[in-house]
């Protein structure tokens, strides 16, 4: 099912108390405000949809088919631009300014980021492996080792999807079920509880969820 959302950036964690002085981990993100960059309409898109954008940048970084997208919809020039379903049709124009103000305490969301990037790891850390040896009798070199990758004999090949080193991190990921804490509208504020992926001013997208 398609949710409402809006653009924004992970600012860093903090932890908050209850009612009875329990501390709440929870993750702070500045969300909008996000500008309406185009609408979809089903008459000349066959789907609706909104297209926001969160950010400015200078025009000299864009090219100048991008500049004039927002040129012809006389739209200052945005660094992020995405599109986001679940709107309301016909609620909204190009030039419309959403704000956090959409999200109230106690709601669920969910947020998707890119996770921070960690390089080339081995198994033990990319996988959990626990690796292979012992740590005397002369096998210490095979301790972080991912052991066996195959067969010696038929089909004598390493099949395909089978667990090794490799890049570890920098993919986009989604964390569900997230509760809304806090709600500041005026510093365009949202804090939710736990974790969210990326990185400190890394771009996240807020969705609503049901």
């Amino acid at each position: 099912m398609d949710m409402p959302g809006l653009l924004g950036k992970k600012i860093g964690m903090t932890n908050i108390f209850d009612d009875g002085g329990h501390s709440i981990p929870c993750t702070v993100l500045e969300v909008g405000p996000c500008q309406v960059v185009d609408v979809r309409t089903m008459e000349k898109d066959h789907y609706e949809a909104l297209q926001l954008g969160f950010g400015d940048i200078p025009e000299r970084k864009l090219k100048k088919p991008v500049l004039g997208q927002f040129e012809k919809r006389n739209i200052p020039p945005k660094r992020i631009v995405r599109e986001f379903k679940g709107f309301p049709a016909g609620e909204y124009k190009t030039g419309d300014t959403l704000t956090v103000s959409m999200f109230n305490e106690g709601d669920t969301v969910m947020v998707t980021g890119t996770s921070k990037g960690k390089g080339f790891q081995g198994v033990m850390k990319r996988h959990g492996f626990g690796g292979v040896g012992m740590s005397s009798h002369g096998q210490s070199d095979r301790q972080r080792h991912p052991g066996s990758i195959g067969q010696s004999s038929y089909p004598s090949r390493v099949f395909p999807g089978t667990r090794m080193a490799g890049r570890m991190g920098g993919v986009r990921h989604t964390v569900r079920g997230l509760k809304v804490v806090k709600v500041i509208e005026d510093s365009n504020i949202l804090i939710v509880r736990g974790a969210v992926p990326g990185a400190k001013q890394g771009i996240i997208e807020v969705h609503k969820q049901s």
